[in-house]
């Protein structure tokens, strides 16, 4: 099943999505990557969806993509005596330690982490931001506030820190259980929440052994401000726009977004613009004309792929949700505009020989009658970094790696085969015009380029480019190799 648009779509599964025929329906839909959401389900759950997934990627053929998407830690205040209290602009209030359930004056927050990084003019946000307290005098258990704005604070409401940096690790608990648990299923990737610093990131590629690919969430002012550590680390970027709003001034979002999608893709590492894309499709067939144009915008700016969250897990219209993303994601690739901005915001990265080979690919694809670029890739590295390029033309990437073929399904434009193991060069560009014929991207006139690395089947030995003809009898005809 061939995509006739190269940004990729990401569907969560949930309570609507469920069951084999609604997910094949959203694959059939357009949706290239599934996400399994861990603050949610317990593990049958996520176990039942995960083996759905991989019975639609055997019935239909083609690979698909698993993302694991950890909870990360949560803070919350406690409880209150009357369940809730209202508190008002100007009032002082207090957090402490006292597990006396609260009221209009103080409630407990039962987390020493926090007063431990607290100092006086730091801000605590309640309930998604809505009520904002200044931190006045504080201590080890205690922190006393004036109320900035005011309103409802009720049991257990999520806090948020914003201007410091928690002495917490990204991995609670139940992450680590989660982590392990997903791990031996097999999912591919692994979304890591709460990163505030590269050290978060590289604890979790250590329990990960290699089994996943680590994607970091941004969603927290102290993740944006070491964002270039962040990357080095990482194997993909989710540009988790919830938090990230309720964190930093919401007008802030929007340049952050920017800015964080061009260094991914200048690093050659795959990048998810997500939440409230669609949200009104949660209860509405149709999408808001401001939405639309917020999901129209992150494929403008180059991004891998554009995520849908409750609108696909919970939504009563998940299917549609998903077909008016392929929609938008069409129409924008189909737009002159659309070329002139993602050329122009190329970045020239010529560090190594398989840059140089993936940048020439690129131009004797744009300069040629070439209908695609074929890359075998044992790792993902290569077709990651003909990703970054993107070309005009289709990029097919080769792999006899199971797990690699379903990593790079989150790439721009790659459409992902597996094949067999080759030895020569001769039957990799055979494998390649095979799939380029096979999945309707070639005839047997037109040309493609081939990339792959000699000797075959090791990550980073990519030194080899053909123009090749999708006539085996010419491929043939041929000088042996």
């Amino acid at each position: 099943m061939r995509r006739h648009r190269n940004v990729k779509i990401v569907a969560t599964l949930g309570p609507a999505s469920n069951d084999y025929d609604t997910i094949r329906a959203l694959f059939e839909a357009g949706a290239d990557v599934f996400r399994l959401n861990m603050s949610h389900g317990d593990h049958e759950d996520i176990r039942g969806r995960h083996n759905i997934i991989r019975d639609i990627e055997r019935d239909t053929g083609r690979p698909i993509c698993i993302l694991a998407d950890l909870q990360g830690p949560k803070l919350r205040c406690g409880v209150f005596a009357g369940e809730s209290a209202e508190i008002e602009e100007g009032q002082p209030f207090r957090f402490d330690l006292d597990e006396t359930p609260g009221d209009a004056t103080r409630v407990q927050l039962p987390h020493t982490e926090i007063f431990e990084a607290l100092k006086p003019g730091s801000t605590l946000l309640v309930n998604d931001g809505k009520l904002r307290l200044k931190v006045e005098d504080c201590g080890p258990d205690f922190a006393n506030c004036t109320v900035v704005t005011g309103g409802t604070i009720s049991n257990r409401k999520g806090v948020n820190v914003p201007d410091v940096v928690l002495p917490l690790a990204a991995l609670s608990d139940k992450d680590r259980k989660d982590l392990e648990f997903v791990c031996e299923l097999g999912v591919d990737w692994l979304a890591l929440s709460f990163v505030q610093r590269a050290a978060d990131v590289e604890e979790a590629r250590g329990l990960a052994k290699g089994r996943a690919a680590i994607l970091s969430k941004i969603e927290k002012p102290a993740a944006v401000e070491a964002f270039e550590e962040i990357l080095a680390v990482s194997d993909g970027i989710m540009v988790a726009r919830g938090d990230l709003g309720v964190e930093c001034p919401v007008h802030a979002v929007p340049p952050i977004q920017k800015r964080l999608v061009r260094k991914c893709r200048a690093a050659a590492k795959p990048v998810i613009v997500a939440t409230q894309m669609l949200e009104s499709m949660i209860d509405s067939p149709m999408p808001t004309r401001a939405e639309v144009s917020d999901v129209a915008t992150a494929i403008y700016e180059g991004t891998d792929a554009i995520m849908l969250s409750a609108e696909s897990a919970a939504g009563s219209y998940p299917i549609q949700a998903v077909q008016t993303m392929n929609n938008v994601a069409m129409e924008v690739e189909s737009d002159s505009t659309y070329r002139d901005i993602i050329e122009a915001s190329r970045t020239a990265n010529r560090s190594s020989t398989a840059d140089g080979i993936v940048a020439a690919a690129r131009e004797i694809a744009e300069t040629t009658d070439i209908k695609a670029i074929c890359v075998f890739s044992h790792s993902g590295s290569t077709a990651y970094k003909v990703s970054r390029e993107r070309p005009r033309v289709p990029i097919i990437a080769l792999t006899p790696v199971t797990v690699t073929a379903r990593r790079m399904v989150l790439s721009w434009g790659c459409h992902c085969v597996l094949t067999q193991p080759v030895e020569r060069f001769k039957l990799a560009v055979v494998s390649a015009v095979r799939a380029a014929k096979a999945n309707g991207f070639a005839e047997a006139d037109d040309q493609v380029v081939v990339m792959a690395g000699i000797p075959f089947n090791q990550p980073g030995s990519t030194n080899i480019l053909r123009v090749a003809p999708c006539d085996e009898r010419l491929i043939f005809g041929a000088d042996a190799d």
